[in-house]
């Protein structure tokens, strides 16, 4: 990192600026962690793009300033919560001098107890990230040499294999953070440049030492729901593109279908005053600009809902989406843990800054909010395939209908996911289990949500990439009419992908390329080359 360029984001910097020269120079640009000025994107920088982190020099000190607080009232005897007790039921359970040493560990390998496949190492990382911005508020207790190595574990590739399943989100992700923090010790497995590996092994392979935990650090690791924070940033940067590139799909069906784009005008939106709904209408508005194809006769005085009330759906999505973003970043840029330690004071509280709830209502609005949009892309496919609603394009989009059945079992995939999606909106948020003998009597249940929401995401994408493939065959046969150059554009993409559908053959490799490059961002941005990016 010789060389490279110091960049503290300060709060209110426009991060589509910080990002886009991340993802141009990601080797030059450092994401100097405060605890105060973390957003989505940069979790996306730093869990996907590996641009490289290191701790604001404020940050340290207030991580030392809080590690002397809480070594200063070890010294004198104090009992404090985790430090020298027990957790959770046995909080009451006073340790020794000489078990305290040990507990850390104990503590760790207690808690390590989650099941399932590993979560992938962008989550991972994403976790990982936003503990460690926690800790820069200086209200952990933990020492700068547990920060710092995890820090080089993320600038060196070193992602520890955590089991995806067996977080409440109360107490933190306690078993997944528990499995990440034991590779600290060197136990435990990582992945590192593309192998699986014994964690002491990978450590060694990035020339970094492990550690052994002191008093309040292991928990000071895992006591916050940080894997959901972590996962939740990635759901919701990918969610934000996935309802562009929806834009993107309406634009074109609307265009095929030769929408009456009076549902579109400003005045109506303006007058009901939602700002999702301005900025979707307006983005269409742009998308569908210099179309010949909505130039010609034939309009219904007014269309479908599905045509007619995208901009009130989607935007309605926009403004969930707004306050999901509010609410992960005042995680992202807060002290999660327990207790928590006030140097200034010399006072330590104990309460429950590690619950899950808020990230867990988030992304519970979020999966809900990608399911009803997919689930009116899905009826606008419709409006596509049946020739009684496409104005004049024929059956299931193929000129051999009867012989053919063209893109006819495309909708019934779509149906199947939309579906599956419903059943997953239903809310974990809700679904409070006790545990700990009742000492930890309510939960979140946070990390069910980020697991099922970005399931609704993946499903998501195969939504719209079918509904691209449709929309695509529809100017085919609409030409030599021409769509706007937006809507072109895309269309090119998707051609240089996926062929024209003259007659039947296997589509399965069609919708899986296409989402691919959906969700790569390929759509989204050749119809941002032609009109500028969307809002």
């Amino acid at each position: 990192m010789d060389g490279a360029v110091h960049r503290h984001v300060t709060q209110g910097e426009p991060m589509t600026v910080v990002l886009d020269a991340v993802l141009s120079s990601q080797a030059g640009i450092i994401l100097v962690l405060d605890g105060h000025s973390l957003k989505i994107e940069d979790v996306a920088a730093a869990a996907r793009h590996r641009q490289p982190i290191q701790l604001h020099p404020d940050a340290v000190a207030r991580i030392d300033k809080c590690r002397g607080l809480l070594e200063r009232k070890i010294r004198a005897g104090e009992i404090m919560y985790g430090v020298n007790t027990g957790i959770g039921e046995l909080a009451e359970v006073v340790l020794t001098p000489e078990q305290v040493g040990k507990f850390q560990r104990y503590l760790l390998y207690s808690h390590a107890a989650g099941c399932g496949e590993p979560c992938s190492e962008e989550d991972v990382r994403a976790g990982m990230l936003a503990r460690l911005n926690t800790h820069c508020w200086g209200h952990s207790g933990i020492r700068r040499e547990v920060v710092e190595i995890q820090i080089e574990m993320l600038n060196r590739g070193v992602t520890p294999v955590v089991c995806q399943k067996g977080s409440v989100g109360a107490c933190g992700d306690l078993s997944p953070m528990a499995q990440m923090a034991i590779t600290l010790m060197g136990e435990g497995e990582v992945f590192y440049k593309g192998s699986r590996l014994p964690a002491k092994q990978g450590l060694a392979a990035a020339g970094i030492s492990p550690i052994t935990f002191r008093e309040r650090d292991g928990l000071a690791t895992i006591n916050g729901s940080d894997l959901t924070t972590g996962m939740g940033c990635l759901e919701l940067y990918d969610a934000q593109r996935w309802l562009k590139t929806q834009e993107v799909a309406l634009a074109m069906t609307l265009e095929a279908l030769n929408a009456n784009m009076v549902a579109y005008d400003p005045r109506i939106h303006t007058v009901r005053g939602y700002p999702g709904a301005q900025a979707c209408a307006e983005n269409v508005r742009r998308l569908t600009a210099g179309s010949e194809l909505l130039q010609r006769p034939g309009k219904k005085v007014q269309d479908a809902y599905s045509l007619r009330s995208s901009p009130q759906v989607i935007g309605a999505a926009k403004d969930a989406f707004q306050w999901s973003r509010h609410m992960l970043e005042i995680e992202l840029n807060h002290a999660a843990d327990n207790p928590v330690f006030f140097p200034d004071e010399d006072l330590v509280l104990t309460g429950a800054n590690f619950q899950g709830t808020p990230l867990a209502f988030a992304l519970e609005l979020v999966g809900m909010s990608v399911t009803t949009v997919a689930a009116l892309s899905e009826r606008r496919l419709n409006r596509l395939m049946n020739p009684h609603l496409s104005m004049g394009l024929p059956a299931f989009l193929t000129k051999g209908a009867g012989m053919f059945s063209g893109l006819m079992l495309t909708q019934y995939t779509a149906g199947a996911l939309v579906c599956e999606n419903r059943v997953l909106s239903h809310p974990a948020a809700t679904g409070s289990i006790p545990a700990a003998a009742d000492q930890e009597d309510f939960v979140s249940m946070s990390m069910t949500t980020a697991i099922k929401t970005r399931q609704i995401l993946e499903n998501a994408w195969y939504v719209a990439a079918i509904e691209l493939m449709a929309a695509a065959q529809a100017f085919d046969l609409r030409a030599p009419v021409k769509p706007s150059p937006a809507s072109e554009a895309a269309y090119q993409v998707v051609r240089s992908h996926v062929k024209r559908l003259d007659e039947d053959r296997p589509l399965f490799d069609d919708i899986n390329t296409l989402a691919r490059v959906a969700k790569d961002g390929k759509i989204l941005e050749a119809a941002e080359r032609a009109v500028g990016s969307l809002n």
